[in-house]
């Protein structure tokens, strides 16, 4: 949220009072990083609280609280940045980071800086702290509850693992050009962990979720007993497994979480640095066709309470939906300052870093696919003999060029338009570009998933959301233990 304050208590509405600064300070500061060859300058300050319970063998084994301040100040000239972040929040250690982060790109002289307090017309949650809304043993009982609920529902359950975590922070970007920008973040998850054993075979299996919320979104719609039930029902599955047949196949991607797959093999390659430098697939391919007529794909920062959402960037941009596919062609990037400014393209608030001691880089928020057409049992009904793949693992993927090799938690076999066996060891190999010209239907299903997503790159991790409809991708390389006939 950009809140719009009274000079002397501007800083003073939440946890960065901690800073020492006032605006005076601020705009001192960002004199100092100030010089006719630099583009412009920006300050972070950062405070964040976070905790994380842990149950596993029926008992709360780890209850963790942290709480991390600090500050990072950057000076951007054309494609040079000067970066330098501390700890210390001190007015005194603030201006020798300044200093440092002006002497990486250039020497001269300070100029005079007056900041400007900006408004919020739209906040797309709270500014609830997810720690103080509830008491701790609440918390405790949480969990307990949900793992007597998963160990009475069915005897062959052997363990059982749960993770509640909350976080809250709250950030302040002052900008040399643009003004001071405010917000504060809530952030929760839930991640259940099930093992189940029959016959001497043991399988596991997670699931989670989480939002932009407090902890009473998990009491709401039966959130917490669902994403309890859900991890209870693949494990289950998976003990009916069998073998997955390898080979080129059709294969039918599920609704919402499968989405990960879009996020990382496609999405990656739709950030402007790689665009901007030549490394990404899509370089100069603004305008061209490059997918089936009915994938629409968008980068929405603006839905309520999802964990990708955000008031503004981390560079004090408002967020927004961006088209970066409109009906199979390639229509624009995700934009943060720097490219932007580079590129000579919009803004388009997707700026975003893992703290204080990061630089911001273009990063996804909530990357989803518009629905098409067809309902799901059509696309289904449509494939004589192929994999419905409808939850995703571990993967690892190529940003750059969209290569990827994921694992599917939960596949089954489609015979005959079917839905029949579930299958185990099932991987998808292929590349993103291949995989929008081999999606052949687009189902009207589309889903978000359930809140749990973290995006890596280039050694950063920032929460995103992700999303689909069903899809049927006509042709893609399937990794598995049986040879396919």
């Amino acid at each position: 949220m950009i809140i719009p304050m009274k000079k002397n208590n501007f800083l003073m509405a939440d946890a960065l009072e901690h800073s020492e600064l006032d605006i005076a300070h601020l705009e001192k500061i960002l004199g100092l990083m100030s010089h006719k060859n630099i583009d412009f300058s920006d300050l972070y300050l950062e405070s964040t609280e976070n905790e994380s319970w842990f149950l596993e063998d029926n008992c709360v084994k780890e209850g963790v609280h942290q709480i991390q301040r600090g500050m990072g100040v950057r000076t951007i000239s054309g494609t040079q940045t000067g970066f330098a972040f501390s700890n210390d929040m001190t007015r005194e250690a603030i201006e020798q980071c300044a200093r440092h982060a002006r002497a990486i790109v250039s020497a001269g002289t300070t100029k005079q800086i007056n900041l400007t307090k900006n408004l919020a017309t739209t906040t797309f949650y709270s500014d609830d702290s997810p720690i103080t809304s509830l008491q701790d043993d609440e918390k405790l009982g949480l969990i307990k509850n949900l793992n007597a609920r998963i160990r009475k529902a069915d005897p062959r359950v052997k363990d059982v693992k749960i993770n509640l975590s909350g976080q809250h922070s709250s950030i302040l970007v002052a900008h040399s050009i643009e003004g001071i920008f405010k917000d504060s973040r809530p952030l929760v998850r839930l991640n259940v962990t099930v093992v189940v054993e029959s016959d001497g075979r043991k399988e596991t299996a997670s699931y989670g979720g989480g939002a932009r919320s407090t902890y009473d979104v998990f009491s709401q719609d039966n959130f917490a007993e669902t994403i309890a039930d859900e991890a209870l029902r693949q494990a289950s599955v998976a003990l009916e497994s069998r073998n997955t047949p390898a080979g080129e196949m059709t294969v039918v991607l599920g609704s919402g979480w499968p989405g990960i797959l879009l996020h990382e093999a496609i999405g990656h390659g739709l950030e402007a640095d790689f665009n901007r430098k030549g490394t990404s697939v899509f370089t100069n391919l603004i305008g061209e066709k490059i997918a089936n007529e009915e994938c629409t794909v968008v980068d929405d920062g603006t839905l309520m309470h999802r964990r990708g959402s955000l008031n503004i960037d981390d560079e004090g941009i408002a967020s927004e939906c961006t088209t970066l596919i409109d009906k199979g062609r390639l229509s624009s990037f995700m934009q943060d300052r720097q490219n932007a400014l580079l590129m000579r393209q919009k803004l388009t608030g997707n700026g975003r870093r893992q703290s204080y001691a990061h630089r911001p880089m273009p990063r996804m928020t909530n990357t989803y696919m518009l629905p098409g057409s067809r309902s799901p049992e059509e696309i289904i009904r449509s494939v004589k003999k192929g994999l419905y793949a409808v939850s995703f693992g571990g993967g690892q993927v190529d940003i750059t060029n969209g290569k990827f090799v994921f694992s599917a938690s939960e596949a089954y076999l489609i015979e005959n338009g079917k839905i029949t066996a579930p299958l185990r060891g099932a991987t998808l190999i292929g590349d993103g570009a291949t995989v929008l010209k081999n999606v052949s239907m687009v189902g009207n299903d589309l889903k978000l998933d359930s809140g749990v997503g973290t995006c890596g790159k280039s050694g950063q991790s920032v929460p995103v959301g992700v999303g689909q409809p069903t899809l049927k991708i006509d042709q893609l390389t399937v990794g598995g233990t049986q040879a396919s006939s």
